[in-house]
């Protein structure tokens, strides 16, 4: 995880990034892991406070301009 932190925060800072292969596959597979359960864009502390995932929050941004939008 700690490597497809590091690739998102890069690719959040240079946009130019994005059309990167290495980018593509790290956001693919922060949105798989989302899918899956095992990443959260928010969690709980356990103190009753939320904490927020700001590289996958970023990652989810990032993913939508990759995507090809279609009239439904």
């Amino acid at each position: 995880m700690k490597e497809l932190k590091k690739t998102i925060e890069r690719a959040w800072d240079e946009r130019s990034l994005l059309s990167s292969p290495e980018v593509k596959k790290a956001i693919d597979a922060v949105i798989d892991a989302l899918d899956k359960g095992k990443l959260r864009v928010a969690e709980p502390t356990g103190n009753g406070e939320w904490q927020v995932n700001e590289w996958v929050k970023k990652a989810v941004v990032m993913y939508f301009p990759m995507q090809q939008t279609a009239d439904i």
